[in-house]
């Protein structure tokens, strides 16, 4: 089984959703379903198949979950020295072509928000920047095109400080 590696805050979030569905909104669930079985006839029961359907959510996401927490690698990137990108890294980079800086930060694919900076370990950009140091210079093969870029300033940054999008109870519900 392939390791998926994240911090402790992205592994407690995996196990409170975890939690929370199995303790609180698959049994809130199954319960909508037995009084809506109880209305007669489930053909035509609108609110028997909703919740039906909504069973089925809260199984597939319990699923997930569970094979994401089993496959899960705490690791706590504050203790690295960062002198070279390594998981957790907050990574200034320059494109050699366009003098365009970028900063990334890697981390575990659950934990990523592209749009913000947080890239998943095992993008191909994180992929090549992997045990580079300051001045390092690396290329990127996209498809109609290479990009250059050379790393400009490796750092620690916690990953959720970083983060625009945690989730919370009401992420967690299926409405």
């Amino acid at each position: 089984m392939k390791k998926e590696p994240m911090t402790l805050e992205g592994y407690d979030l995996l196990v409170e959703e975890f939690k929370f569905l199995l303790e609180v909104e698959k049994p809130k669930t199954a319960e909508e379903k037995l009084v809506a079985a109880a209305q007669g006839d489930r053909s035509e029961n609108a609110d028997y198949h909703a919740a039906k359907e909504k069973l089925r959510f809260i199984d597939k996401r319990l699923f997930y979950l569970n094979s994401m927490i089993q496959k899960s690698q705490i690791i706590d990137p504050s203790g690295f020295p960062h002198a070279k990108v390594s998981f957790g890294s907050t990574v200034k980079i320059v494109n050699i072509d366009t003098d365009e800086e970028e900063t990334y930060t890697l981390c575990g694919v659950l934990e990523s928000e592209p749009e913000n900076g947080l890239i998943s370990i095992h993008s191909p950009l994180a992929k090549a920047m992997i045990g580079k140091e300051v001045e390092d210079e690396f290329k990127i093969k996209l498809p109609h095109a290479i990009k250059e870029y050379e790393i400009l300033e490796i750092e620690y940054k916690n990953i959720f400080s970083l983060k625009k999008n945690i989730r919370t109870k009401v992420d967690f519900s299926f409405h």
